[in-house]
Protein backbone atom coordinates (compact mmCIF):
# COMPACT_ATOMS: atom_id res chain seq x y z
CA UNK A 1 0.00 0.00 0.00
CA UNK A 2 0.97 3.52 -0.62
CA UNK A 3 1.50 5.31 2.71
CA UNK A 4 2.20 8.72 1.21
CA UNK A 5 0.08 11.47 2.73
CA UNK A 6 -2.54 12.99 0.45
CA UNK A 7 -2.07 16.70 0.05
CA UNK A 8 -5.04 19.01 0.51
CA UNK A 9 -5.31 19.94 -3.18
CA UNK A 10 -5.54 16.36 -4.40
CA UNK A 11 -8.02 15.45 -1.65
CA UNK A 12 -10.14 18.42 -2.63
CA UNK A 13 -10.01 17.44 -6.31
CA UNK A 14 -10.96 13.87 -5.41
CA UNK A 15 -13.91 15.07 -3.34
CA UNK A 16 -15.06 17.45 -6.09
CA UNK A 17 -14.87 14.74 -8.72
CA UNK A 18 -16.90 12.37 -6.53
CA UNK A 19 -19.49 15.09 -5.87
CA UNK A 20 -19.75 15.82 -9.59
CA UNK A 21 -20.22 12.10 -10.34
CA UNK A 22 -22.96 11.88 -7.72
CA UNK A 23 -24.67 14.99 -9.07
CA UNK A 24 -24.76 13.64 -12.61
CA UNK A 25 -26.15 10.31 -11.36
CA UNK A 26 -29.01 11.99 -9.51
CA UNK A 27 -30.18 14.12 -12.41
CA UNK A 28 -33.44 12.68 -13.68
CA UNK A 29 -34.21 13.52 -17.31
CA UNK A 30 -37.82 12.28 -17.08
CA UNK A 31 -39.18 15.39 -15.36
CA UNK A 32 -40.11 16.83 -18.73
CA UNK A 33 -43.82 17.67 -18.90
CA UNK A 34 -44.27 16.39 -22.42
CA UNK A 35 -43.21 12.81 -23.20
CA UNK A 36 -42.41 13.88 -26.77
CA UNK A 37 -39.08 15.57 -27.48
CA UNK A 38 -39.27 19.17 -28.60
CA UNK A 39 -38.23 19.71 -32.19
CA UNK A 40 -38.04 22.89 -34.25
CA UNK A 41 -41.32 22.17 -36.05
CA UNK A 42 -43.31 21.86 -32.81
CA UNK A 43 -41.94 25.22 -31.65
CA UNK A 44 -43.50 26.94 -34.66
CA UNK A 45 -46.97 25.41 -34.28
CA UNK A 46 -49.33 27.12 -31.86
CA UNK A 47 -50.39 25.12 -28.82
CA UNK A 48 -53.94 25.54 -27.64
CA UNK A 49 -54.86 25.60 -23.99
CA UNK A 50 -56.83 22.37 -24.33
CA UNK A 51 -53.85 20.62 -25.96
CA UNK A 52 -51.55 21.81 -23.18
CA UNK A 53 -53.96 20.68 -20.47
CA UNK A 54 -54.48 17.31 -22.18
CA UNK A 55 -50.72 16.83 -22.34
CA UNK A 56 -50.29 17.71 -18.68
CA UNK A 57 -53.18 15.47 -17.63
CA UNK A 58 -51.71 12.58 -19.60
CA UNK A 59 -48.33 13.11 -17.95
CA UNK A 60 -49.82 13.26 -14.44
CA UNK A 61 -51.84 10.14 -15.19
CA UNK A 62 -48.69 8.39 -16.41
CA UNK A 63 -46.83 9.34 -13.21
CA UNK A 64 -49.66 8.02 -11.07
CA UNK A 65 -49.89 4.81 -13.08
CA UNK A 66 -46.15 4.15 -12.76
CA UNK A 67 -46.28 4.85 -9.02
CA UNK A 68 -49.22 2.51 -8.59
CA UNK A 69 -47.46 -0.26 -10.51
CA UNK A 70 -44.27 0.11 -8.47
CA UNK A 71 -46.14 0.19 -5.16
CA UNK A 72 -48.16 -2.89 -6.13
CA UNK A 73 -44.96 -4.71 -7.13
CA UNK A 74 -43.39 -3.92 -3.75
CA UNK A 75 -46.54 -4.89 -1.84
CA UNK A 76 -46.87 -8.24 -3.63
CA UNK A 77 -43.18 -9.06 -3.26
CA UNK A 78 -42.37 -8.93 -6.97
CA UNK A 79 -39.91 -6.11 -6.38
CA UNK A 80 -37.75 -4.99 -3.49
CA UNK A 81 -37.22 -1.46 -4.86
CA UNK A 82 -38.98 0.37 -2.04
CA UNK A 83 -36.98 3.54 -2.62
CA UNK A 84 -37.91 3.63 -6.30
CA UNK A 85 -41.55 3.06 -5.44
CA UNK A 86 -41.52 5.86 -2.87
CA UNK A 87 -39.81 8.25 -5.28
CA UNK A 88 -42.38 7.44 -7.97
CA UNK A 89 -45.16 7.96 -5.42
CA UNK A 90 -43.77 11.34 -4.36
CA UNK A 91 -43.28 12.34 -8.00
CA UNK A 92 -46.91 11.45 -8.75
CA UNK A 93 -48.08 13.33 -5.67
CA UNK A 94 -46.05 16.41 -6.55
CA UNK A 95 -47.27 16.47 -10.15
CA UNK A 96 -50.88 16.05 -8.99
CA UNK A 97 -50.52 18.85 -6.44
CA UNK A 98 -49.03 21.13 -9.10
CA UNK A 99 -51.94 20.28 -11.40
CA UNK A 100 -54.41 21.14 -8.63
CA UNK A 101 -52.69 24.50 -8.08
CA UNK A 102 -53.01 25.32 -11.77
CA UNK A 103 -56.66 24.22 -11.77
CA UNK A 104 -57.41 26.38 -8.73
CA UNK A 105 -55.77 29.38 -10.37
CA UNK A 106 -57.71 28.88 -13.61
CA UNK A 107 -61.01 28.52 -11.74
CA UNK A 108 -60.24 31.62 -9.68
CA UNK A 109 -59.40 33.60 -12.81
CA UNK A 110 -62.59 32.43 -14.49
CA UNK A 111 -64.65 33.48 -11.47
CA UNK A 112 -62.97 36.90 -11.48
CA UNK A 113 -63.81 37.34 -15.16
CA UNK A 114 -67.43 36.32 -14.56
CA UNK A 115 -67.76 38.91 -11.77
CA UNK A 116 -66.60 41.76 -14.02
CA UNK A 117 -69.28 44.28 -14.94
CA UNK A 118 -70.17 44.37 -18.59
Amino acid sequence: MNNQPINAASAEQLMLSKMEAMRTQTQLPDFVVSPNPIDSQSLNTPLSFSQAMTSVLDTVNQHQSIASQKMTAVETGKSDDLVGAMVASQKASLSFNALMQVRNKVVSSFEDIMKMPV
